[in-house]
């Protein structure tokens, strides 16, 4: 697996809306997409810092997996995603080097990517993301 850069970094917020003054108006970033993801309950928005992406994930439903994170921990940094070529094959590669995956084959993500997700009990209590863009 060749990693090429760091796709985003995924945050969990309670609303967007309440944060995007913070990202826009104190760091001076622009949010340059909105939309939802209805297969994992989340509303995402899109910022860029330089090259990587700033991912701010709202739950749309109690049963998200943001949402119980947001319970749990709280808001904050949820994920960091890599891109790469071929997450198919990625993951069978981590998989072979006894990774535990949550994800067992790409599926959609937001902004159209084929996405997969490791689990944080094999990545060092990272949840961990593996993007790929569609050709």
């Amino acid at each position: 697996m060749q990693l090429s850069h760091i796709e985003h970094i995924g945050i969990a917020v309670k609303s967007i809306e309440e944060q995007l003054p913070y990202y826009e108006g104190v760091l001076g970033l622009k949010c340059y997409n909105i939309e939802t993801v209805e297969d994992q309950k989340v509303k995402t928005a899109f910022l860029k810092v330089g090259q990587t992406k700033i991912e701010l994930l709202e739950p749309t439903s109690e049963e998200s997996a943001v949402a119980k994170f947001i319970e749990k921990r709280g808001e904050g940094i949820h994920h960091i995603a890599y891109s790469t070529q071929g997450v198919e094959e990625a993951l069978r590669e981590v998989e072979a080097k006894g990774v535990r995956l949550i994800d067992e084959h790409p599926r959609k993500g937001a902004e159209g990517l084929n996405i997969a997700f490791l689990h944080p009990k094999s990545t060092g209590s990272v949840l961990t993301e593996l993007c790929e863009h569609p050709e």
